[in-house]
């Protein structure tokens, strides 16, 4: 973190602003808070605060929560708006836009009740604007532009203000030019706290935010394709991609929140192994305790928020992922032919003649991909690979683990290493002699002799019509 977050939050209260989404002026820019800005990939601890009212703070897997200072009782915020180069993976990058130097950009925090005040510096090539997805707010700080505002131009700096008047988990992102802008990554997450105890709203020992997004980069390029619609190459969450997206580690015991947010093209059936969990909250607020039932997937469509609980009482380590099996791949092309079966090595051998880095995929399935030493372009994701305790893990994008310790100590979200298996624990090979198999008669073996016993009886069943002028009819 720089070391401006400490002189933002120490900062002293500013001129007054205007109190609207619209420009503001050069003196005015003077009184501005200083912007924070933050580059590495990793998963900072939470912002505990102190100032304002308190609240359990939540962990942005592999981002950050964006510091404010108080003016007058009111929360005061900076976003800037700009190109970002985002660390997808390790080796990887990708030229994102984003804010405050991430693409997701930094989550906001703020607690029901508080009034709230957003300044947005544009410093992208386009005008830009910023909606706040899911709150209740006055219509002219909304953000949809040429309908509640004017653009933000480039190298203007805007105000919205207005009051967290619901608690709940929800998204800012632009409405202007949104194909391009949420297509380069423009997204991040909103975190409203209850001011007091919510008969909906259960405190919990961890509170993890997340976005899920997808970009389309071809192997070898750094800038997303804007203009794809379905065949993204790349699922990620927070733009990272397994083995690059961190470890949610938790002491066993504890209730743990997960929050997400779907800003992709399709929907995401999120599923947990090892424990069954809650959904516990929408967009829309808190679900009522009635309409609760457990799950171990919940699907999350696009331009929803979901928000799951649950108790992590199972030591180990638990695969997370979206259940659409090519969202845990890497950098797919989607034109290449299956080949499983057929064997045409000896054909590849006279190509590479021709061709030296021609390569065939698929003859065997795709697993033995996530082990192959081959020559890739430069600033290429693997399609899987990250190394697991037993080998290559065979799952990429949109995969992480759920990190659950006797041993880690409360408030800890330091990484615990891989997951020590108690002995006998483990699924093992079987060298011994096998069991024949059970056989029905056309096989040769003993059919199963049908039983009549609890068989139905034969029911007599006596109909009388009834007479005329009769208004019953006996069955």
């Amino acid at each position: 973190m720089t070391t401006n977050r400490r002189n933002f939050l120490l900062g002293g209260a500013g001129a007054s602003v205007a109190l609207a989404a619209t420009s503001v002026s050069k003196v005015a820019m003077a009184a501005l808070p200083e912007p924070v800005l933050q580059t590495t990939p990793n998963t900072m601890p939470p912002l505990v605060p102190n100032t304002g009212r308190q609240y359990n703070p939540v962990v942005t897997l592999n981002g950050w929560t964006l510091p404010w200072r108080m003016n007058n009782g009111v929360k005061e915020f900076h976003l800037v708006a700009e190109p970002v180069v985002r660390e997808m993976a390790p080796g990887f990058k990708a030229h994102l836009w984003g804010y405050n130097g991430q693409s997701p950009g930094p989550t906001i925090e703020v607690v029901e009740g508080d009034r709230v005040r957003i300044f947005v510096t544009n410093k992208l090539p386009e005008r830009t604007s910023i909606h706040w997805h899911g709150q209740r707010l006055p219509n002219g700080m909304d953000g949809v532009v040429g309908l509640t505002q004017t653009p933000i131009e480039p190298g203007k700096t805007y105000v919205y203000e207005f009051v967290a008047r619901r608690p709940g988990t929800f998204m800012y992102h632009p409405h202007a030019d949104e194909m391009t802008q949420m297509a380069m990554g423009m997204m991040g997450f909103w975190v409203t706290h209850p001011k007091a105890k919510h008969p909906l709203i259960d405190e919990v020992d961890r509170d993890f935010v997340f976005l899920l997004n997808a970009y389309d980069i071809e192997p070898g390029a750094y800038t997303p394709k804007i203009m794809t619609m379905l065949d993204f190459n790349l699922w990620s969450w927070n733009s990272r991609i397994f083995p690059g997206i961190d470890s949610l580690n938790v002491r066993q015991g504890d209730k743990v929140r997960i929050r997400m947010g779907n800003l992709t093209m399709t929907n995401h059936p999120m599923h947990l192994h090892g424990h069954e969990f809650l959904v516990t909250g929408t967009d829309g607020g808190p679900t009522p305790k009635s309409s609760r039932w457990h799950e171990v997937t919940t699907d999350v469509a696009v331009g929803q928020m979901r928000q799951l609980e649950f108790i992590a009482d199972e030591e180990g380590d638990w695969a997370f992922h979206c259940h659409k099996s090519h969202h845990t791949m890497n950098a797919m092309g989607h034109e290449v032919p299956t080949m499983i079966g057929v064997e045409h090595r000896g054909v590849v051998r006279e190509i590479n003649k021709l061709i030296p880095d021609y390569m065939v995929m698929a003859e065997r399935g795709m697993a033995d991909m996530s082990e192959m030493e081959m020559p890739i372009p430069d600033n290429t994701a693997r399609m899987m690979g990250g190394e697991g305790p037993f080998g290559s893990v065979e799952m990429g994008g949109m995969f992480s683990v759920v990190k659950v310790r006797r041993n880690q100590p409360r408030g800890d979200y330091k990484d615990p290493g891989w997951y020590k298996h108690p002995t006998g624990t483990n699924a093992f090979e079987w060298t011994g002699a096998m069991p024949e198999p059970s056989r029905f008669a056309s096989e040769g073996g003993q059919s199963m002799p049908v039983s009549r016993r609890n068989r139905p009886k034969d029911i007599e069943v006596q109909i009388r019509k009834p007479g005329a002028g009769s208004a019953q009819h006996n069955h």
